[in-house]
C-alpha cells in the first residue's frame, strides 16, 4: 500500500514538472474514523467516515501554489497538476519558499509504535461509551447526562518530493469521553472526563473515566462568587496545557520573523523559573503526535525549547528558518490544501518534584482553576485574561467551588512565577503538570 501511494505521488510530481514546475512535493492522507455516541443508557448513533485527500505544492522560481483533490483518477491528476502550476506562475514572489535541503531529509523511518493493527468493532466502542456513562450516572448527585462517546481512527500519511524524499507512516487513535450534569434547575453544573491513546489497550478504564466525571460535576455544585484579589493560582493539569500552547505560539518562527511575538527578543534568555524544561519529542513511542519526519520530509528529533528556564530555540519549518537565518527544527506541519507551517508535536513541560497538595499547603487564599473559558491571550504583548471556574483555596485546603471569575496577568510574569507539580499526564499532545503561579489577579464580583 505504501508503495502504491508513493508511485501515485511521484507520478503527480512528474506531471507538474512536465508542465513547468521547477520543484514540487505531494502528500496523500487516507483516513478512517469510527464513532459511537451513547446517552442515558441508549445508543444515539454510530458513524463511520473514510476519505483520501491529495495535496500538491509546486514551485516556479520563487513562487509557490497549493492544490488539493479527493479524486485520484489519472484525469484528475492531470487537472490538479495543471491548476497548481498555473496558480504558481501567477503567485507573488516569496524568497523564503522552497523544498527542504536534501541534507536535512530523514534518513530513516523508525517504527514509533503508533499503529494499533486491531480495529475495534462497533460493539467494543459501544461498551466503552456505556461503561463510562454508567459509572458517571452512578455518582450520587448526578442528575442528567450530555452523553458519552467512544471513537477510533486511523490515518495513513505519505509524502514525496522532487528533492528525493519519499516516506510514509500510519497513526491510530482511540478515545473515550463523557459529560454529565449534577443538581437541579438553575443550580445544575456540568463536568467531564476523557482519555485518548494510540492503542486501545492504553486507554484508562471507562468506569474510572466516568466516576471522575461524575465526581467533578457534583463538586461544582453551589459555587460562590469571590471579590477581586491578587492570589496564587493553580492551573489543574487538565487545563495547564493551554499555557503551553500560548508559549508555543509565541516561539513560532513566523511570529518571531514578523516581530509579532512578545518573546521575539528573548532567545537564549531566562523566561521561565529555575528547573523548568519544555520538550518537543516527535519520536516518543506511542505519542499522540509522533512522526518520523515532518511535513517537508525533514527528520524529526527530540528538542528542548526551554532548558532550566532558558529559551533555546524557535519552532521552525524551512521557510521561517530561512527568514530568520537559522536551520529548520523539523517541525513543519501541513494539510493537503495549505503550505507547510511550524507546529509542535508531542510538546510537554517536565514534571516537578512536588505534589499538588504540597503546592496548595501554604496558600492562605488562592484559586484552583479546573476550567477555562474563552480566548484571552494577546500574542503581541503577552497579556493574559481568561474566564475560569474551579475551587477556592483557604488555609492550605480546597474549601468550596467558585465560578464566574477571571484570571489575568502577563505571560512573561507568569512564566517566571511558575512552579510545576509532579502530576504530568500525556493526554493531548500538548501537556503540562498542574502549575502554581504567584500573584495573579483574580477578578470576581
Amino acid at each position: 500500500m505504501d508503495k502504491n501511494r508513493t508511485n501515485l505521488l511521484n507520478d503527480l510530481i512528474d506531471r507538474a514538472k512536465k508542465l513547468g514546475a521547477d520543484a514540487a512535493d505531494a502528500v496523500l492522507c487516507d483516513s478512517i474514523a469510527l464513532e459511537h455516541t451513547h446517552r442515558l443508557g441508549r445508543t444515539e448513533g454510530i458513524t463511520r467516515a473514510e476519505s483520501s485527500d491529495l495535496g500538491l505544492r509546486v514551485l516556479v522560481g520563487e513562487r509557490q501554489a497549493m492544490a488539493a483533490s479527493t479524486d485520484l483518477s489519472p484525469d484528475a491528476l492531470d487537472q490538479l497538476a495543471a491548476q497548481a502550476v498555473a496558480m504558481a506562475k501567477n503567485a507573488l514572489d516569496d524568497p523564503w519558499c522552497g523544498l527542504a535541503d536534501p541534507g536535512a531529509l530523514a534518513k530513516d523511518i523508525p517504527d514509533l509504535d503508533t499503529l494499533d493493527a486491531e480495529e475495534p468493532t462497533p460493539e467494543i466502542l459501544q461498551q466503552r461509551a456505556a461503561c463510562a456513562e454508567d459509572a458517571a450516572r452512578a455518582i450520587k448527585g448526578v442528575t442528567n447526562s450530555e452523553g458519552a462517546e467512544a471513537g477510533w481512527s486511523r490515518t495513513n500519511v505519505a509524502l514525496s518530493a522532487s528533492n528525493g524524499f519519499s516516506g510514509a507512516y500510519a497513526v491510530t487513535g482511540h478515545s473515550v469521553a463523557v459529560s454529565v450534569l449534577a443538581g437541579e434547575g438553575t443550580d445544575m453544573q456540568r463536568d467531564y472526563d476523557y482519555d485518548q491513546a494510540c492503542f486501545g489497550a492504553d486507554l484508562r478504564d471507562g468506569a474510572a473515566i466516568g466516576k471522575r466525571a461524575g465526581e467533578r460535576a457534583v463538586a461544582r455544585l453551589n459555587p460562590r462568587k469571590m471579590a477581586t484579589a491578587e492570589v496564587p493560582v493553580i492551573f489543574d493539569n487538565r487545563v495547564s496545557g493551554s499555557l503551553l500552547r500560548a508559549f508555543a505560539g509565541a516561539i513560532s518562527g513566523p511570529s518571531v520573523a514578523r516581530g509579532t511575538s512578545f518573546l521575539k527578543d528573548k532567545l537564549n534568555e531566562k523566561i521561565f523559573s529555575d528547573g523548568i524544561n519544555i520538550i518537543d519529542d516527535p519520536r516518543r513511542k506511542r505519542g499522540h503526535r509522533s512522526k518520523p519526519f515532518d511535513g517537508e520530509g525533514v527528520g524529526t528529533t527530540r528538542q528542548a525549547w526551554v532548558n532550566d528556564g532558558v529559551l533555546e530555540s524557535w519552532i521552525m519549518d524551512c521557510a521561517s528558518a530561512r527568514q530568520l537565518g537559522l536551520t529548520t527544527t523539523g517541525n513543519a506541519a501541513r494539510g493537503t490544501s495549505s503550505p507547510p507551517s511550524p507546529s509542535p508535536t508531542n510538546l510537554y513541560m517536565e514534571a516537578g518534584e512536588t505534589d499538588v497538595a504540597a503546592l496548595i499547603a501554604d496558600i492562605e487564599q488562592g484559586f484552583l482553576v479546573t476550567e477555562l473559558m474563552g480566548m484571552g491571550v494577546n500574542g503581541v504583548t503577552g497579556d493574559y485574561s481568561q474566564g475560569a471556574a474551579g475551587c477556592w483555596i483557604e488555609n492550605g485546603e480546597i474549601a468550596f467551588p467558585v465560578s464566574e471569575l477571571t484570571v489575568a496577568a502577563n505571560l512573561k510574569d507568569m512564566f517566571l512565577a511558575m512552579t510545576p507539580a509532579n502530576d504530568l499526564v500525556f493526554r493531548t499532545g500538548t501537556d503540562a503538570p498542574s502549575l502554581r503561579i504567584e500573584g495573579m489577579c483574580v477578578a470576581g464580583a
